[in-house]
């Protein structure tokens, strides 16, 4: 029987939040082990750069990202970047036994309301459309509503990296998560397309001698930097289960949003279907903001 590619990309997303959701408590450790030695991370330091735990924790990472971008190739971004909920509640529950950051009865429900929301996602996800080369991607990127989109990601990027940083990064989670949201919705996007030029490059189409890969692979690699740097300053300056279900309900959000308008991915289906997936997206960013104010107020959390 043959296996669809939604199927195949659940299953990677699914693979994706397990290490992603993991590596958010070794790294939290391991920037911890650095303060010790070193200038904190959250204030500009750079000591866990020579912590191995730290490392642990990146190519824990590294192995989830490689998962979640080979499902982008087989699965729309409506349907992988949600089961990114997954993350949250490893996150949440090994915070609890690890970091002894105690997760409330309350918390519970917030996780399984990500896993309700999760499924009725996954049941009414739209069935993906592949582009036939690269220099589709370049004209649906070159659409005027995805250009004004991309215009006001890095006008308020640019905002919140200049002025608000300085200001209240130590104090509000919002600010280092608005710039890693910001600019993981244009990761994501790069990747998906560098995902469709390998894929059509293994199919005999090589899709490497175009300019736009590579200008698809820069943008990659622009935005991946930035987003390391400050989920680094926010995970050393916040509560790890904070962080994990802020940046999910910020970075889903806006990821939806920017392959919403670049790949048009609800083109084709019904009412009822892509009211059934905001339904389901909605019970999933209730069971994170329930899982974030649990955590936020619990005494023992620093």
């Amino acid at each position: 029987m043959a296996v669809s590619d939604n199927l195949i990309g659940l299953i990677l997303a699914m693979f994706s939040g397990l290490f992603i959701g993991s590596s958010f408590i070794v790294k939290r450790k391991g920037l911890q082990r650095a303060a010790t030695a070193g200038r904190r991370a959250g204030v500009g330091g750079y000591a866990y750069l020579r912590e191995p735990l730290w490392w642990a924790g990146m190519i824990t990472m590294f192995i989830g990202e490689v998962a979640n971008f080979v499902a982008y190739v087989y699965a729309p971004a409506v349907l992988v970047t949600p089961l990114g909920a997954s993350s949250i509640i490893v996150s949440a529950v090994m915070a609890h036994f690890i970091l002894k950051e105690k997760l409330q009865k309350m918390g519970i429900l917030g996780c399984v309301s990500c896993i309700a929301g999760s499924v009725i996602i996954v049941i009414h996800a739209p069935q993906e459309y592949t582009p036939t080369s690269v220099q589709e991607v370049w004209i649906l990127a070159g659409q005027s509503d995805f250009l004004i989109y991309v215009a006001a990601t890095v006008s308020i990027a640019a905002v919140l990296i200049l002025y608000f940083e300085p200001l209240y990064g130590q104090t509000n989670i919002l600010v280092y998560l608005g710039i890693c949201s910001l600019f993981g919705a244009l990761t994501v996007l790069s990747i998906k397309t560098i995902g469709i030029a390998i894929k059509l490059s293994f199919e005999g189409l090589n899709q490497f001698r175009c300019a736009e890969t590579w200008f698809f692979f820069s943008v990659a690699v622009v935005c991946v930097v930035t987003q390391l740097n400050y989920l680094n300053k926010a995970l050393d300056t916040f509560n790890p289960a904070i962080v994990s279900a802020v940046y999910y309900v910020m970075f889903t959000t806006l990821t939806i949003v920017a392959s919403s308008i670049m790949f048009k991915d609800w083109t084709g289906q019904g009412f009822s279907s892509i009211t059934s997936e905001l339904c389901g997206f909605i019970i999933v960013v209730s069971g994170t903001i329930i899982l974030h104010t649990t955590r936020k107020d619990d005494p023992s959390s620093p």
